[in-house]
């Protein structure tokens, strides 16, 4: 596909994250208004509560765009998420005859905020990269135990917090917690290790009933966009913690995620094929056609006072399990999903050694620390630190972006 022309002029450069092939989805407010629905085009945000207003667009017999949050459209279900997209690309082309009116409904993006796109129900994260899996077993069992028996059957994955989920922009509190000391006796204080995690998050869009299976063609169909997503940890923490029953508060403090949901539609284009299987998996499990993107991630890192640089490249397309196989087996016990839920990735992390998606793997447990250009050494975050996630798909003269995912380490409380 090659780019779709808009009257939005900032739309049709090579360099925006938000041509009309993306109009993804957020929530947004100014001085004077309050947080409603918003789509990015080019450098400008489409208020689409005033838009409904006057009468521009309209999914049903009730409002949907004038709440902050978009899970009134979610749970309208995949044909109107597919009206809204075809829609809005009316609106917004570059013969549109309503280009007057909808141009009173643009917001520059350097005069809005941007919140929390969706109410997150529940979040699970998943452990669904093979590179990162093989790494982190390496390091602690060994290359011929780098992955559980389980691992090439099944999505593994944890149930998060949702309420710890925030916008892109939030400052992270460096959490406290146990570690453990060199005779097993455990210390209370500050993360020492704490790392970022690149992944991709998956947004659900309808829900199922307690009881009700899912294949992964209807997974794929139920999953309403994707984000960018940081699950920050605290590898210190988690090393004491994780045994027996995985991890707890050294995941729990904060995930981070982009501001801007990007559709599945959107994404359609650049769907790539999971590598080859080592061992068949149950059927199940099996994807009827290509379900991951190819979409490259780029990791930044800006010490306090200093420039921002990139300390890893890796691609989406690297998964060993799509984000519709990780869903169908999540509600292959009979879970009840939810719109809203959040499901992440898993660290996506490429063969190179600069294609780690963490700072564990990137120092290799603290071994050989990222040299910065300013000089500096990294084995974990330090206060101040601010780590910055990016991620686009490209196209023929065009590319659909997510925006970013940024967060900036604060110190931890003293406390107790």
């Amino acid at each position: 596909m090659t780019l779709l022309p808009s009257w939005v002029e900032s739309a049709n450069s090579t360099d925006t994250d938000f041509p009309l092939n993306n109009l993804p989805y957020g929530v947004f407010s100014t001085n004077s208004l309050e947080p409603r629905c918003g789509v990015a085009i080019g450098d400008m945000v489409l208020d689409m509560a005033a838009l409904e207003e006057d009468g521009l667009i309209s999914l049903g017999d009730e409002p949907v765009f004038d709440v902050p949050c978009w899970n009134d459209v979610m749970e309208l279900g995949p044909s109107r998420w597919a009206a809204l997209r075809e829609r809005l690309t009316e609106l917004l082309a570059a013969d549109a005859p309503e280009q007057a009116q909808v141009a009173g409904h643009l917001i520059s993006m350097s005069e809005v905020r941007l919140h929390l796109p969706f109410v997150v129900s529940e979040f699970t994260d998943f452990y669904a990269g093979r590179h990162h899996a093989t790494n982190v077993g390496t390091m602690f069992r060994g290359a011929e135990n780098a992955l559980p028996p389980n691992w090439l059957h099944m999505p593994i994955g944890y149930n998060g917090r949702a309420s710890t989920v925030v916008v892109s922009g939030t400052d992270i509190r460096r959490p406290n917690g146990q570690i453990k000391g060199p005779d097993e006796s455990p210390s209370f204080g500050p993360s020492q290790r704490l790392d970022f995690e690149l992944e991709l998050g998956a947004v659900v869009g309808t829900s199922t009933e307690m009881g009700q299976p899912l294949t992964v063609a209807e997974a794929d169909e139920m999953i309403f966009g994707y984000v960018l997503l940081n699950d920050w940890s605290a590898r210190d923490i988690q090393a004491w913690e994780y045994q027996p029953l995985g991890p707890f508060q050294a995941k729990a403090f904060a995930t981070s995620i982009s501001p801007w949901i990007v559709s599945r539609h959107a994404l359609e284009p650049f769907r790539a094929p999971t590598p080859d299987r080592e061992r068949a998996l149950l059927p199940y499990l099996q994807e009827p056609s290509p379900m991951i993107y190819n979409i490259e991630l780029s990791v930044i890192l800006q010490p306090e006072g200093g420039e921002q640089e990139v300390i890893a490249r890796t691609n989406y397309d690297q998964m060993y399990y799509s984000a519709a196989q990780q869903l169908a087996h999540h509600a292959s016990s009979g879970c009840a999903m939810n719109a809203g839920d959040l499901l992440g990735s898993g660290t996506v992390s490429g063969p190179e050694e600069d294609a780690r998606g963490c700072l564990l793997e990137l120092s290799w447990g603290g071994k050989t620390p990222v040299k910065l250009q300013n000089g500096e050494t990294r084995s974990f975050l330090e206060d101040g630190d601010t780590l910055i996630l990016t991620g686009h798909a490209s196209g023929d003269g065009y590319r659909i972006g997510f925006g970013a995912c940024a967060g900036a380490v604060l110190p931890a409380l003293d406390w107790p």
